[in-house]
């Protein structure tokens, strides 16, 4: 199979479609630290919704809200909640990207087409993934706008917590579809399959899951996947399916150079992370080896730390960041370790329930 068959190169943005954009923009601004860099809006003559741009380093998320009560947006905001609508990748050409896709299996979303004001043009198409999820293509090469066409400069500094980047998107999908989605990625995308888990690797007492990590040939694009497993309890991913009313985007990974500065932001800021029992760190040491970390500062925050072959990582994930139990996010700092916290998976299942118990869900 051809490593690269549509010519992707990176990830875009994430594109969020919210309830109250100017609101949602807002909070991550004051809460996670990213900063304001463009709107678009009946201002500057979108009369279907309101999007704000936020970056920190290289991570770009958009916050759109719908203006007609009538239109798609508004649906999905009905349906879903705020979620994650696009997750948009930039193509060396659209129209190949577009095309190819289609002729190894993928569904059209939109059409190729320009978008166009007085710093350029765009190339824009989008095909569909799992749920009302949808993968744009883009290619910006020409454009020296803010962002894209229609967009305004709108700069509002948010107080940065040192992410740099986003790591990776996971997705919850139904039972028993996983394997058809991994294929899809691997099919469509060129994507091969990074790392699995399944029931024996991911599972508590109560509840267990199935995963697979898809991956670019440069692994700067990683998406895993999950579904639920038969357990004797409700799942953490069959609480999500349940809530967002379908598959989609379960967490977005932040990676960042320091940890314990970022999470120390982010708690100061008033970012809620999930618990884990003290006991985890009695044997954190003996477990993944000398780290540079002090244990204590740890323990403190909350963060997780595990070991592979070529080095440890450091992770630790939010609450719901809406009322709904679907979107949260995950702070992780890599320390040459590529993986995924395999050996954090019981620990932060079982804060997983407990939460879930707190709501009535488990």
């Amino acid at each position: 199979m051809t490593r690269n068959p549509l010519g992707l190169k990176r990830l875009h943005h994430v594109e969020l479609w919210v309830g109250n954009a100017k609101q949602s923009a807002y909070y991550y601004r004051n809460s996670f630290g990213f900063s304001q860099l463009a709107y678009s809006g009946l201002e500057t003559g979108e009369r279907r919704q309101a999007s704000y741009v936020l970056a920190q380093g290289k991570a770009r998320f958009v916050l759109s809200t719908p203006l007609d009560p009538d239109g798609p947006a508004a649906e999905h905001v009905r349906l879903h909640g705020d979620g994650v609508r696009d997750i948009a990748l930039e193509v060396e050409d659209v129209d190949f990207a577009f095309a190819e896709a289609l002729r190894r299996g993928a569904q059209p979303a939109e059409a190729p087409r320009d978008l166009r004001d007085e710093h350029g043009a765009v190339r824009r198409a989008a095909i569909r993934t799992y749920g009302d999820t949808i993968h744009s293509f883009v290619a910006p090469r020409e454009y020296h706008g803010p962002f894209l066409p229609g967009y305004v400069p709108a700069a509002a500094a948010g107080r940065g917590a040192g992410i740099v980047r986003v790591d990776h998107i996971v997705g919850n999908v139904e039972l028993g579809r996983i394997n058809e989605w991994a294929g899809f990625y691997e099919n469509v995308l060129g994507f091969s399959r990074y790392m699995s888990f399944d029931d024996k690797d991911i599972s508590t007492e109560y509840s267990a899951l199935m995963s697979i990590v898809m991956a670019d040939s440069s692994h700067t694009l990683k998406f895993p996947l999950n579904e639920p497993a038969p357990a004797r309890r409700k799942s953490q991913i069959q609480e999500y399916l349940e809530c967002y009313r379908g598959p989609g985007v379960q967490h977005i990974a932040l990676q960042c150079a320091d940890v314990i500065q970022t999470v120390a932001t982010l708690r100061g800021q008033g970012i809620e992370f999930l618990e884990v029992p003290d006991s985890y760190y009695d044997r954190l040491e003996r477990r993944v080896g000398a780290i540079d970390e002090p244990i204590a500062a740890l323990r403190e925050l909350g963060v997780l730390v595990d070991r592979d072959d070529e080095g440890y990582l450091l992770q630790i994930f939010t609450k719901p960041v809406g009322d709904r139990p679907t979107l949260f996010f995950e702070i992780i700092q890599r320390k040459g370790c590529r993986g995924f916290g395999k050996g954090n998976f019981k620990a932060l299942f079982e804060a997983l329930e407990a939460e879930q118990a707190r709501r009535g869900n488990l």
